[in-house]
């Protein structure tokens, strides 16, 4: 099937040469003013669909809170802020993403969430969060975002600086499709259009992988098919411990 994929793949991307192009000369970033709105009507279906898994991978959270002192989030990519309703209240929230035009809806989301204390927002990518202190947080929080960042280890390697000695590096990725099925197939075939879409996302992925490898003390982590869209049913969740 690998032949199959690459004419495939290939056909797809000839066809995407206006985008390729786009980017090229820089028009493709007309897009980041879009896609917050975009990602913010499909965060509410996402999150309604997987409610109760979230709920499940966030309960986990308040177990690593220091003895009299209150839990410390650090969110990788927050987008618009659709995590908020599952931290445990009191928590004290620092959020970072690429993009800055979701600030408008990260600000709604801080109101709608109450229970939750805000330090700050930064405009920063996952492999670079220097303005981070090490070993400052009690977790770290990234959900459908190693499916865009550039260098997954080097993010993974960030969450692990930036965690103290037994904090908690929580995840929930979609992830790429058994290679045995057409959903593999389709994923990669489809996976140049679905770039531009997604913001950067890829749907090729084995996002796992990199978590095995990552240095964790411990790892947690189960593969389950999301009630959503076909091609990112495939999705991984579960939190790793420095």
């Amino acid at each position: 099937m690998t032949v199959f994929i690459k004419f495939w793949t290939l056909v797809t991307n000839i066809l995407c040469i206006p985008l390729h192009l786009m980017d090229a000369v820089g028009l493709y970033g007309i897009y980041k003013r879009i896609f917050p709105v975009c990602q913010y009507r499909m965060s509410v279906k996402y999150n309604e669909k997987m409610h109760e898994k979230k709920q499940e991978l966030f309960r986990s959270l308040s177990e690593f809170k220091k003895p009299g002192g209150r839990l410390s989030v650090l969110e990788f990519g927050c987008g618009s802020g659709t995590n908020f309703q599952y931290y445990p209240a009191g928590s004290r929230v620092i959020c970072t993403d690429p993009n800055p035009h979701f600030q408008k809806y990260l600000k709604k989301s801080m109101e709608e969430n109450g229970h939750l204390t805000y330090a700050k927002f930064a405009v920063a990518s996952g492999e670079d969060m220097g303005a981070i202190e090490d070993e400052s947080v009690d977790t770290v929080v990234c959900t459908l975002v190693l499916c865009t960042v550039n260098d997954v280890q080097q993010t993974l390697r960030e969450a692990h600086r930036i965690l103290r000695p037994g904090g908690g590096f929580f995840f929930m990725e979609h992830v790429t499709a058994d290679p045995s099925t057409w959903l593999h197939f389709f994923q990669h075939v489809l996976q140049p259009l679905w770039f531009y879409f997604g913001d950067g996302c890829m749907i090729t992925r084995e996002t796992w992988t990199y978590l095995e490898e990552a240095g964790f003390s411990s790892l947690k982590l189960s593969h389950i098919e999301a009630p959503f869209i076909q091609l990112i049913k495939p999705h991984i969740m579960g939190y790793a411990v420095k």
